[in-house]
């Protein structure tokens, strides 16, 4: 891989890292915070709800903005939004402002929106032989936020005095400015004058290769099952008795199990395919589900959550690195918005439900309410390789 390759994917790597931390630190807050803000309402969820609804909104117009003025100016804008998120919030914990919280909570949503293509971004660095070893590296800088994110929950939680929680997002603002920073130093290569102009095939002739079909169900199955449990996971800790730091324990370990398997699903992919990846992502969701079943122990908790983060981690790079394979440059804008938009519209439906199946059903129903989606991706995963295995793919 080139010299030049290798710098850009290593300070999109320390973008990532920077994202995700705070995205762990808000994960590992923002249900604690709504309780705080509108106790035994059933409203915990609603503000990461409306995180993850601008986050499918934003999905789109983004993937448009980046094709249009480049990846850079398109990370540097929701970096920009994602600092007046974090003040937003500061002032409406300060104030014990449940609606303004939603309102600051909806626009960290429209961060992610933006920042989710860091992994696109990284497949434009490399050619086409390093291309889903340049995913799983860029995405690896999550293991940083693993332990800096859930961490940085802990220091800041209390920061800004009786206004808990409001610390935690006045780091998220300050993580935003640092990453906007760096970014000035990314060089990302652009689509050329000529690939502007071309629109590729129409969006609906491209979903008709099953291969893409299959790319963006792994993506959403495997998003939307894991947000549902981890979502839940800090409510159902602090049903049973734990303590805030063994939750911050559980999200440490559960983002870490998310990112750490980046070092090497690049190389699985290279060497057996994305299809068998994303499978065991599967099987390893599964698991989660009946661990889950076993107990609401503190070993069950981080055993079932690190089950969790693998899972998602093979089915989201598997998904994308199929993804990325089987379109042109030209298709990719409105191939990726479509898919981030699917993606995280059930991400969102996730999130909203969430809260209510945990208060209304219980833990372990709320854990059931995942098999379906996954048993649908790994069925058509496993239709579609016989297929990939008579064309040399994997």
């Amino acid at each position: 891989m080139p010299r030049a390759a290798r710098r850009n994917l290593l300070l999109l790597a320390l973008c990532q890292a920077l994202f995700l931390t705070g995205s762990s630190m808000v994960l590992t807050v923002t249900a604690l915070a709504g309780e705080a803000l509108r106790p035994g309402s059933g409203l915990a969820t609603l503000p990461i709800s409306l995180q993850f609804v601008m986050t499918m909104a934003a999905t789109v117009p983004a993937s448009f903005m980046m094709r249009r003025f480049g990846r850079r100016a398109g990370f540097q804008f929701g970096a920009a939004v994602g600092i007046i998120a974090g003040l937003i919030n500061v002032v409406a914990l300060m104030g014990g402002n449940f609606v303004l919280f939603c309102v600051g909570s909806a626009l960290v949503g429209v961060l992610n929106g933006f920042a989710l293509y860091y992994r696109f971004a990284a497949a434009d660095c490399a050619d086409e032989e390093n291309r889903s070893r340049a995913i799983s590296l860029v995405l690896a800088g999550g293991v940083v936020a693993a332990f800096s994110g859930p961490n940085l929950a802990r220091v800041t939680v209390d920061a800004l005095g009786d206004a808990a929680f409001a610390g935690s997002f006045a780091a998220l603002a300050l993580i935003q400015v640092v990453t906007i920073a760096l970014l000035v130093f990314v060089s990302i290569p652009g689509l050329s004058a000529r690939e502007r102009k071309d629109q590729g095939r129409p969006l609906l002739e491209i979903l008709r290769n099953p291969a893409v079909a299959v790319a963006i169900l792994a993506g959403v199955a495997g998003y939307s099952s894991m947000t549902l449990v981890m979502t839940s996971t800090p409510l159902a800790m602090d049903g049973m008795g734990h303590g805030f730091g063994d939750t911050a324990f559980v999200i440490q370990w559960h983002v870490f199990a998310m990112f750490a398997p980046s070092f090497v699903t690049g190389h699985l992919i290279k060497r057996i395919g994305a299809l068998p990846v994303i499978l065991a992502g599967a099987v390893f969701i599964l698991a989660c589900v009946a661990v889950n079943q076993m107990g609401q122990g503190l070993w069950q908790f981080t055993t079932a959550l690190m089950a969790l983060g693998v899972g998602w981690n093979f089915m989201f790079i598997g998904g994308t690195s199929l993804l990325t394979g089987v379109t042109a440059r030209a298709e990719q804008a409105k191939v990726q918005g479509f898919n981030d938009f699917l993606m995280f519209g059930a991400v969102a439906l996730a999130a909203m439900s969430g809260g209510m199946l945990h208060q209304n059903l219980g833990w372990e129903v709320l854990n059931y309410a995942v098999v379906p989606g996954i048993a649908a991706s790994l069925v058509a995963t496993l239709w579609l390789w016989p297929a990939r295995q008579v064309h040399g793919a994997g």
